[in-house]
């Protein structure tokens, strides 16, 4: 049975920085996909960040140049490093990895950006 257990979420002041991490257990089929999306109170969960099997990377508009995200194979895990947060950066945030065949995603971490 896969499973995406997260750690790191937590309240942090504006500015501020914290690391998201994400490891997969489980997992016996190739991954595609591995991403970080969030969703704020009142909206549409939307994606943050993604990273392919090639190390390419895309960020949403609103975190390029703040966030990073990373795999580790060897460890199977993926991380999201966010410097300089914003209250608007404040959701729950979500890691996912794609197969094939199919989707999983981790049980959401909460991130709040607050004075």
């Amino acid at each position: 049975q896969v499973q995406l257990v997260e750690s790191g979420g937590g309240l942090v002041q504006p500015g501020g920085s914290l690391n998201l991490s994400c490891k997969v257990f489980g997992m016996f089929s190739r991954v595609s996909v591995r991403a970080w999306y969030r969703q704020a109170p009142g909206k549409e969960r939307e994606l943050v960040a993604r990273i392919s099997n090639g190390k390419n990377t895309d960020y949403a508009d609103s975190v390029k140049g703040r966030f990073t995200i990373t795999r580790d194979t060897a460890d199977n895990t993926m991380h999201l490093q966010m410097n300089s947060l914003k209250p608007e950066d404040t959701a729950i945030y979500y890691c996912y990895v794609r197969t094939v065949m199919d989707q999983f995603w981790g049980q959401g971490s909460q991130v709040t950006v607050s004075s």
